[in-house]
C-alpha cells in the first residue's frame, strides 16, 4: 500500500515542488538575500555589500531566485531593484507546511 502522501499525481507534483523550493533556499546566500529583501527592496549594488560576495555571484543568486519567482525586479534608472515576491513565498510556505503537517495522519 502506498503512503497517503504519494498516492496520486497531485501529491507527487507537490512533493516535487517542495523539493525544488528547498533546493533553492538551502543555499545560504539565497536565504540571506530573502531575509534582506523581507525588510526592504534593494538593488544588487547594496545586496552584495551586505553579503560580502562579488557582485556577479550575488547577481547569479538573484537570478536563481527570480527564475523561481521568489523575487521580482524593476528598473529604476540604471539600477535594478529587487523585492521579495510575498505571494510566492507564502504559497511555497503553505505547501511545505501541508507536506510537513501530513505526518501522523
Amino acid at each position: 500500500m502506498k503512503p497517503k502522501c504519494c498516492n496520486n499525481k497531485k501529491s507527487l507534483a507537490e512533493i516535487s515542488q517542495v523539493a525544488e523550493f528547498l533546493k533553492i533556499i538551502s543555499e545560504e546566500n539565497r536565504l540571506k538575500i530573502l531575509c534582506l529583501l523581507k525588510e526592504n527592496e534593494m538593488c544588487v549594488c547594496d545586496i552584495w555589500q551586505y553579503l560580502g560576495l562579488a557582485q556577479n555571484l550575488t547577481s547569479h543568486h538573484l537570478k536563481v531566485l527570480k527564475d523561481f519567482e521568489l523575487v521580482s525586479s524593476r528598473q529604476e534608472g540604471l539600477k535594478v531593484i529587487y523585492s521579495i515576491n510575498k505571494n510566492a513565498v507564502k504559497n511555497y510556505s503553505k505547501l511545505l507546511n501541508k507536506f510537513l503537517n501530513s505526518y501522523g495522519e
